[in-house]
C-alpha cells in the first residue's frame, strides 16, 4: 500500500514490487503462495483510524491471508511439501518464522487448500464463533443474516439450520437469493435490491428476529432493527456498506442504529482471534459438516496477484458470488 484511499481504493493506492528472495535462517520456512483471500476487513485496515487492530502503514505489504505449500524449510516443525495458511499479506512467496502465530498447518482431510481460506478457514470460523459464542442460538429461534451468499453469511445460515433455527438470508440479486434458498437450503432469502426490504422481513419473520448476524449495516440494519425481539442478540462481524465512505467516522454504524431499536438487543463487535486457541477444533468441526454435505460453499476465483486490487474493489461492491479468492500459482 503506497497511499491511503479516499473512498474506493483505486490503483494509485497500490504498487507491485518484486524483490530477490533472501536466504532462510534457522527456524524459518519459505511458502509458495497458491491462493490469496480477499476480505472486507482489509478496507478498514487501509484507513488511519482507531480500530480493533492497528492500521496499515504506508509501504506495508497489503494485509491478507494466503494458503500455499512449503517449498523450503529450516524448521523442525514444517517439512517441504506441507500445506499451510499464513497471514502475511499479498505476496507470491512468504518467508516466516516457524513459531509465528499467523502460520497454521493445513490438514486436507478437512477440505481443499482453498477451502482453508473460506468455509473451513477464517470466514467459516468467524461464522461459527460469532453465531455460537455471541449469537447464543436456541432451537426454534429465527435468525437473519445479511450478505447470505458470502463466505461468512452462507456458513452462518447453514449452521443455524444444523442447530435447529429458522434461517432467513438477505442478498443482492435474484441469482444469489435463489442459490441461498435452493442450494444452501435457507428457509427464505430476500433481495435487498428489489426494495421494500422492511416489509419483506415482516412477512418472512412473523415471530420477529432473535438473532441478526451483522455483515452489512446501513439500510439493511435499519430494516431489521424494528423486528428484533426482546432478548435478541446481534453479533457484529462488519458493515461493508460503509467501508468505502470518504469519512467512515461520520457514517451511521450498526451501533448507532441498534441503540434506537424498541428492544435494544445484546450486541457487540467481535473478531475471530478471540477464540484463536480453538481454531483447530472449529476447522475440524466445519470440515466434518462440509464432508457430510451439511455445509455447502461456493468460490469466486480471480487469476493473478496483479489483479488483486480490481478483484478487491469488486468484492466491496458485492460482485463476488461466494468466497473471493485470487489464484496466485498452480497447486
Amino acid at each position: 500500500m503506497v497511499k491511503r484511499p479516499q473512498g474506493e481504493p483505486d490503483d494509485s493506492c497500490f504498487q507491485f514490487v518484486e524483490e530477490m528472495l533472501p536466504v532462510l535462517e534457522e527456524g524459518q520456512i519459505m511458502v509458495k503462495v497458491i491462493w490469496l483471500s480477499l476480505d472486507p476487513y482489509m478496507r478498514g485496515r487501509m484507513n488511519d483510524v482507531k480500530s480493533y487492530t492497528a492500521p496499515m502503514q504506508i509501504g506495508d505489504v497489503m494485509v491478507g491471508e494466503t494458503a500455499g505449500v512449503v517449498v523450503e524449510s529450516r524448521s523442525q516443525h514444517y517439512q517441504k511439501g506441507d500445506c499451510v495458511t499464513v497471514h502475511k499479506g499479498w505476496q507470491r512467496y512468504i518467508i516466516v518464522d516457524d513459531d509465528e502465530p499467523r502460520v497454521m498447518k493445513v490438514d486436507l482431510a478437512n477440505g481443499t487448500l482453498s477451502a482453508h481460506l473460506g468455509v473451513v478457514g477464517m470466514p467459516g470460523r468467524t461464522a461459527y464463533f460469532g453465531l455460537t459464542e455471541v449469537g447464543k442460538p436456541k432451537p426454534g429461534e429465527t435468525l437473519v443474516v445479511a450478505a447470505a451468499s458470502g463466505a461468512v453469511g452462507s456458513v452462518v445460515g447453514q449452521l443455524a439450520q444444523v442447530m435447529g433455527l429458522k434461517a432467513i438470508g438477505i442478498a443482492g440479486g435474484a441469482e444469489k437469493c435463489r442459490y441461498v434458498k435452493e442450494t444452501l437450503g435457507f428457509d427464505d432469502c430476500l433481495d435487498y435490491k428489489e426494495g421494500d426490504l422492511a416489509e419483506k422481513l415482516r412477512v418472512a419473520c412473523p415471530d420477529g428476529i432473535d438473532i441478526y448476524f451483522e455483515n452489512v449495516g446501513g439500510d439493511v440494519t435499519r430494516a431489521v432493527a424494528p423486528l428484533l425481539n426482546p432478548g435478541a442478540r446481534v453479533p457484529i462481524c462488519g458493515y461493508i456498506s460503509n467501508y468505502n465512505a470518504t469519512d467512515i467516522s461520520q457514517v451511521q454504524t450498526p451501533f448507532d442504529i441498534l441503540k434506537t431499536a424498541k428492544h435494544v438487543p445484546e450486541h457487540r463487535f467481535f473478531v475471530v482471534t478471540e477464540w484463536q486457541n480453538q481454531w483447530q477444533e472449529a476447522t475440524e468441526k466445519l470440515g466434518q459438516w462440509v464432508n457430510s454435505g451439511k455445509i455447502k460453499y461456493r468460490e469466486s476465483i480471480g487469476e493473478g496477484l496483479e489483479n488483486a486490487p480490481e478483484l478487491f474493489r469488486g468484492l466491496l461492491k458485492g460482485k463476488n458470488f461466494g468466497k473471493q479468492l485470487v489464484k496466485v500459482a498452480d497447486e
